[in-house]
């Protein structure tokens, strides 16, 4: 009997899910009468088991180790209860009135109800206060609890804009982490115990509890609040004309209640994308920055003559902006992250310097963000901090004031949640846009506004996706053992490599090379997708000659690419 056909055996005996332990079973007996399919189906499933890192937890749904079930989230469950009861040095059995509370949100993914229920019980029986969200809720509104209740960690199960038959378990943490992500070395010490119960064997002898809580209505109302007064509707907003998209997500309700806060217009709603529905029927990969996800939020701009289309993700923690725009097939333009991002940095800069801030206010971005947030930076006075990729890392910036990474993620409100926020910063576009309808202007004039008065940035992404993840490491160890002298036709001035460390940055698997014409390109494996990732920022004299550098770096890049794959 081969070690798969063994584990799987193992793993059969403690799935308590009916849908998996059907589709393992069959698969076992297949493999057991010699379908060579089947055998490599469960040699796949059981080559190793779906790590744990500073994204939690991110996979397929299905049977076995390398997939996201139930076996696995039981054991993640109680391997961040003996970590949070480790990192208390609480014995909550022993004083159980001051045991670390944990709080469990789920979006409307495939089994994410389930996998919450279960990890709360797992919670309880570890001896942990748990909360669960009282329903399925927008990822912002964990984070924010985890702040607002004084937890000690907060699980969100979700898979965020991943294709529609993904899950995950995001992790955040509570006192002096001020409920950001994990990061390193949390995450190895979260992992060492999931491994240990997992070694156990038997997630069915965990203790499982029934008295956890759920959470109060007053928590949500919370959070509407706080985010209703980040842009309180100006002059100019009753006759704002838009249309939303939730993308089959979890955003709408949330939303819908702090615009009536807030004192916004109702939107057109993209009704066949409104209510949660973890099939994604309308869309092939939930994710506003896919080619023709956003299609039937352009048709209904269209019939509705709107000024704006905002769009979710699914979990509602991203935000998409798009605009008229007669140059383009359908008049409609999806602003870039980079785009939108620096828009509201514009604002938060603006806000900042009215309110007046403490010395060591800061805008941050990823170091693949566009470099033109640190001319906003410097412009107002402000301090200006570029990290490595991922929110984890942005919300820990010093005194931070504004946030955002070009992959549609924002973070406006930092007092409140300490993560990217797709319903904040859609109540931040919607006070912008407002304000300059009130002067009769429009986001297209916005962003020529931003250009007169910092410069002309462009910006493009190329992804590589790959079958075998080698091919990405092969190519990164090419360029670190040869760095290209050149890109297209300019020469390459300076290279850095995360590895070594650079700008106090911990160190990371990115190449940044910088070139002759002060054009910047940052070379990284996806943390969440099999793909290379390559970004492109470039400044121009102009608009036409921004558009024209960014052109021959990304012909040089291609390649640079082409000879190395």
């Amino acid at each position: 009997m081969s070690t798969a056909i063994e584990l799987a055996h193992a793993w059969l005996a403690q799935d308590p899910d009916a849908e998996t332990r059907a589709e393992l079973r069959e698969l076992i007996e297949r493999a057991e009468a010699g379908d060579a399919d089947a055998a490599a189906d469960l040699d796949e499933r059981f080559a190793g088991r779906l790590a744990f890192g500073t994204a939690g937890l991110r996979g397929e749904l299905g049977a076995g180790s390398t997939r996201m079930n139930r076996v696995l989230v039981a054991q993640a469950a109680a391997g961040l209860a003996a970590y949070v009861l480790e990192r208390a040095g609480t014995d909550a059995a022993a004083d159980p009135l001051h045991a670390p509370l944990v709080v469990v949100g789920y979006d409307g993914r495939r089994n994410s109800d389930v996998f919450a229920r279960d990890s709360a019980e797992l919670f309880a029986g570890a001896g942990l206060r748990a909360v669960l969200m009282p329903r399925l809720l927008p990822t912002p509104v964990l984070a924010f609890a985890v702040r607002h209740l004084g937890a000690a960690a907060g699980v969100m199960v979700t898979a965020s804009h991943n294709p529609p038959n993904d899950n995950g378990y995001k992790v955040y943490l509570g006192g002096a982490d001020d409920g950001s992500q994990i990061v390193s070395p949390a995450d190895a010490e979260i992992a060492a115990h999931i491994q240990r119960i997992a070694d156990a064997g038997d997630v069915a002898a965990l203790p499982r509890l029934l008295g956890y809580e759920i959470a109060p209505e007053s928590l949500i109302d919370a959070y509407i609040d706080e985010t209703a007064a980040i842009a309180p509707a100006p002059e100019g907003a009753a006759d704002l004309k838009w249309v939303y998209t939730a993308m089959h997500g979890v955003g709408w309700e949330t939303l819908s209640r702090i615009l009536e806060v807030a004192g916004y217009p109702a939107p057109t709603l993209v009704s066949e994308q409104i209510e949660p529905d973890g099939a994604f029927p309308t869309v092939s990969f939930p994710n506003p920055e896919e080619p023709g996800a956003m299609d039937l939020a352009f048709a209904a701009a269209r019939d509705a003559g709107a000024d704006l289309v905002i769009a979710n993700d699914p979990d509602a923690d991203r935000l998409a902006v798009a605009i008229p725009d007669d140059a383009v097939e359908g008049g409609w333009r999806r602003l870039t992250g980079n785009q939108t991002g620096l828009l509201l940095g514009w604002r938060a800069a603006r806000r900042a310097t009215e309110r007046g801030f403490e010395p060591g206010g800061s805008l941050a971005c990823s170091l693949v963000s566009s470099p033109a947030l640190e001319v906003v930076a410097r412009h107002y006075g402000l301090d200006f901090h570029a990290t490595l990729t991922g929110f984890k890392w942005i919300s820990r910036a010093p005194g931070l004031v504004f946030g955002f990474e070009e992959a549609l993620g924002y973070l406006v409100n930092p007092e409140t949640v300490r993560d990217k926020d797709g319903v904040s910063a859609a109540v931040a576009m919607l006070g912008l846009v407002a304000e300059a309808r009130g002067r009769g202007a429009s986001v297209s004039d916005l962003v020529a506004e931003f250009e007169s008065t910092f410069g002309f940035f462009a910006s493009d992404q190329i992804s590589v996706r790959v079958d075998d993840l080698s091919v990405i490491g092969r190519i990164m160890g090419a360029l670190r053992a040869r760095h290209p002298e050149r890109i297209g036709e300019v020469a390459v001035s300076q290279v850095d490599d995360l590895l070594e460390g650079a700008d106090e940055l911990p160190p990371g698997d990115v190449l940044r090379f910088w070139l002759d014409d002060g054009s910047r390109v940052v070379v990284r494996p996806s943390g969440t997708e099999p793909k290379l990732k390559v970004y492109l920022d470039v400044r121009g004299d102009s608009a036409d000659d921004a558009d024209e550098r960014l052109r021959a770096a990304a012909e040089g890049v291609r390649a640079l690419l082409d000879e190395l794959e």
